[in-house]
């Protein structure tokens, strides 16, 4: 899975039944407010226990759905009542790798009209 910058990352809050696959999954997409499952964006969902993520995308022609299962550890996930939140590719990086994306923050952008 490539990610760049621009990628959209939209973490469905709650748990998930992860014995859902891409039909099923996609639906729940469908259901949220303002969510289009044909984006390209990436969908992410964690179980229960926190020990396992699936990411939903649609690929030019067809779902692609990427799983990650922790065999010891847990998932940082945000416990908001939002429907989904919305996180960059970088932050979908750090919780993949153990970290708290709602608490890690790097540098702010900057953006110049002049150079000087």
């Amino acid at each position: 899975m490539i990610l760049h910058s621009n990628t959209r990352v939209y973490l469905v809050l709650g748990s998930t039944d992860l014995r859902k696959a891409v039909n099923g999954l996609s639906l729940l997409v469908a259901g949220l407010p303002e969510m289009d499952v044909f984006s390209g964006q990436l969908f992410v969902f964690c179980n229960k226990s926190r020990t396992l993520i699936k990411i939903l995308y649609w690929d030019r022609n067809g779902f692609c759905l990427w799983q990650k299962r922790l065999e010891k550890h847990r998932f940082f996930w945000p416990e908001s009542r939002e429907q989904a939140l919305e996180l960059g590719a970088r932050e979908l990086s750090w919780l993949l790798e153990g970290l708290d994306p709602t608490r890690m923050q790097g540098h702010p952008s900057l953006k110049y009209s002049t150079i000087f």
